[in-house]
């Protein structure tokens, strides 16, 4: 829920696995950074092997009780975690029983940003796996989720945040984030629109890039204003999207899509390339509903 003030949070997935934090230091270092709070929340679904002690198997209601007694201290680590990176954070907590997908999506719906890790699970293994959250959670969330893979990359100076543009609404909206996020870190912003040529070729390739050139700089166009501090680079680059932005992701500190571009079907749940970037982007990727 928003804060007495009105500020939405920021709400992150904690893993009860201490050694991933990735998500969670990448979520206090953003909430400092916008200077709203941090809601930190462990979802609970059905007890697995990884709580069992090895004794005689309990009776359900011994199962809940550690189960809950175990969610408990993952929170109270976490909580102790942020407070030691990030103190003037103003941190709040929820323990809830359910699908963490499903628990987080409830939760994105009074929050400014949901963050949550990945860890480069195949495409089989993120679509079937009940522990994975990046796909349903990207697909339907109503708010923008940060899926964090990897750290935010400062291998190149000066440091950029790469923006996916393809005229949609969806990815205007990214654009829009984009410059936000470049903004707060005192970062460039790299916007790119991919071409990709049709398998039967085009009458006129000068004219289709022009015409891509042209909706790349409709979309841009005023967010400068708003932000005169962030030095823009945009460009149209020939190639697949998904490769061309995982090329880029590279060495940035972050990339920024739309949940759904042209081309998609109504009712798909997640754009093409949104899910390609998930899968292989090498850093932290924010996904933007229209």
């Amino acid at each position: 829920m928003a804060g007495a003030d009105g500020r939405r949070p920021i709400v992150v997935g904690v893993d009860p696995d201490p050694s991933k934090r990735l998500a969670l230091a990448w979520a206090a270092d953003e909430a400092e950074r916008r200077d709203v709070p941090l809601r930190l929340v462990h979802a609970q679904g059905v007890p697995t092997g990884g709580y069992r002690s090895g004794e005689a198997r309990p009776s359900w209601e011994e199962w809940n009780r550690a189960l809950h007694g175990l969610g408990d201290q993952v929170l109270k680590d976490a909580v102790a975690f942020v407070e030691s990176r990030r103190p003037a954070v103003q941190v709040s907590t929820l323990l809830a029983e359910g699908e963490p997908a499903w628990v987080l999506r409830e939760e994105a719906r009074n929050a400014a940003l949901v963050v949550v890790g990945s860890w480069h699970l195949s495409r089989r293994r993120e679509m079937f796996s009940s522990a994975s959250l990046a796909l349903p959670l990207t697909a339907h969330a109503p708010c923008p989720v940060a899926v964090v893979p990897e750290p935010e990359h400062v291998t190149q100076q000066p440091a950029y945040f790469v923006v996916g543009v393809d005229g949609s609404p969806h990815s205007a909206s990214a654009v829009d984030l984009a410059f936000e996020e470049a903004a707060l870190r005192g970062a460039l912003l790299r916007a790119l629109y991919v071409w990709h040529p049709p398998l039967l070729g085009v009458l006129d390739e000068d004219a289709a890039v022009r015409e891509c050139r042209r909706v790349l700089s409709e979309t841009v166009a005023g967010r400068t204003a708003t932000y005169p501090e962030v030095e823009l680079h945009h460009e149209v680059v020939r190639g697949h999207p998904v490769q061309v932005l995982t090329e880029a992701s590279e060495h940035a500190l972050g990339l920024v899509v739309g949940t759904r571009g042209h081309g998609g079907f109504t009712g798909m749940w997640l754009g093409s390339v949104s899910q390609g970037v998930l899968h292989h982007a090498r850093c932290p990727v924010i996904t933007v509903p229209a």
